[in-house]
């Protein structure tokens, strides 16, 4: 049997990892098409089955999956093996939620650029649980509790000090000093994290004005910027915002930005060393 194409190879890794041929075609520029073509000739072409098609995605069959562990680290050879010839330009990929890559990060990207001008930074904005190999994630920036996951480095980037804001200059930045009582009587913006709703909550407390709810913390924020009412948000967001802090929140225990990486990526040593120093 001859050796099959090697771009065929790298379009069933791509495929193989992801699950979904629009995915691996977004990895590899390439249409969702051309990608399933070459998979169907490369099974074609080997006389097995490597996929099960699914309505949303695939599976591997078992021949699929003990073909791809090999396909996949000769892949990750070659690609090892090229990137030594031109080592100037380093490429890691950093997974952050959304509105920490809108309000923390990108505004910090130019100075990166300038310290780091060896290194192409991708970030990826997801809030879903990242699989680092799979999905060719370097480094991750996850909200949460301090992580246990065995194999994998963590450190803390910022406890997630919440406060309550409003847009400067607006009625509700005049009151000295309020309480959760005070602003329970207020239009109150909240995120996916549903923070009013806790804290209101455990102090036995009902908000008697609206509660307007977004899913991403980003668009509380812009809510509050456009005078909609008061928003619970990581202090660290606040940077060169037009926004007045009305109330501390009490802390949250561990919850926290925690920066993650593989203990064997070592080439994301460099971009974890820069987001800890900020």
């Amino acid at each position: 049997m001859r050796l099959p194409n090697l771009n065929a190879l790298r379009m069933f890794d791509a495929a193989a990892r992801h699950l979904n041929f629009g995915r691996a075609a977004e990895e590899l520029h390439l249409t969702q098409g051309a990608v399933a073509q070459q998979v169907r000739k490369l099974e074609a072409d080997l006389g097995h089955k490597l996929f099960h098609r699914h309505a949303r995605g695939l599976s591997l069959t078992d021949t699929g999956r003990s073909y791809h562990a090999p396909v996949g680290q000769a892949l990750e050879l070659v690609r090892d093996a090229t990137a030594k010839l031109a080592p100037a330009v380093q490429q890691v990929t950093l997974s952050v939620p959304p509105s920490f890559a809108s309000k923390w990060l990108v505004p910090r990207l130019p100075e990166f650029a300038a310290a780091h001008p060896g290194i192409d930074l991708r970030v990826v904005a997801e809030e879903s649980l990242t699989d680092f190999k799979r999905d060719g994630i370097d480094i991750a920036i996850r909200q949460g509790s301090k992580p246990q996951e065995s194999g994998l480095n963590s450190a803390l980037l910022s406890l997630v000090d919440l406060v309550a804001v409003a847009k400067s200059d607006s009625a509700l930045t005049q009151e000295e000093q309020p309480e959760l009582a005070d602003l329970a009587k207020q239009s109150l913006i909240q995120d996916g994290h549903r923070h009013w709703d806790l804290l209101l909550r455990r102090e036995g407390l009902t908000a008697t004005g609206r509660i307007l709810q977004f899913n991403q913390t980003a668009l509380a924020m812009d809510a509050a910027l456009n005078g909609q009412g008061i928003a619970l948000v990581p202090r660290i967001f606040l940077g060169g915002q037009p926004l007045d802090v009305l109330w501390q929140v009490p802390r949250l225990g561990d919850q926290g930005f925690y920066v993650l990486w593989p203990s064997a990526a070592s080439r994301a040593k460099a971009v974890v060393n820069w987001l800890l120093s900020q």
